[in-house]
């Protein structure tokens, strides 16, 4: 398994993961690769919650030296890149669905009911559900697609 290059403040598990990817937007760009396929600079800017281009940029860089995220080259053009999860961050999509979870539960105006499918899924059974997802999110496919009623 590949180290880290950051230093952490512990090992706590919990503040291990925080380090990792735990703010907002990190969470959000994981969240944008997962479930909207976006995979550009430039797509993740077009985000609803309106990243800014520094935080962007520094988020994107802390997540690829953490070894969440790949940036590809593009074949046809040097100056764009693809941002892809890595194991790492694939590993993340069970954690990601059961934050769903939880947000469905307690946010009364969460946009979680647009994808009740997806959610009964998850509780159902989250590693059958997060297994098949990964497998879609490595062939670059948006997930919400085939959830939304």
């Amino acid at each position: 398994m590949k180290k880290d290059k950051t230093k952490l403040r512990s090992h706590c598990p919990v503040n291990y993961a925080l380090e990792a990817f735990g703010d907002r937007w990190a969470l959000l760009i994981l969240r944008d690769i997962i479930f909207r396929g976006k995979r550009t600079y430039g797509e993740f800017l077009k985000s609803e919650e309106g990243f800014a281009t520094n935080i962007l940029a520094s988020r994107l860089g802390h997540l690829t030296a953490v070894g969440i995220l790949q940036l590809d080259e593009d074949e046809n053009d040097a100056r764009k890149g693809f941002y892809t999860l890595t194991e790492k961050g694939l590993d993340l999509i069970p954690l990601i669905f059961e934050m769903i979870l939880w947000s469905a539960k307690y946010d009364d105006d969460s946009e979680a009911k647009r994808i009740s499918q997806l959610i009964e899924l998850i509780q159902k059974d989250n590693r059958k559900i997060s297994q098949e997802t990964i497998e879609q999110v490595k062939r670059g496919e948006a997930i919400v697609q085939a959830y939304l009623l």
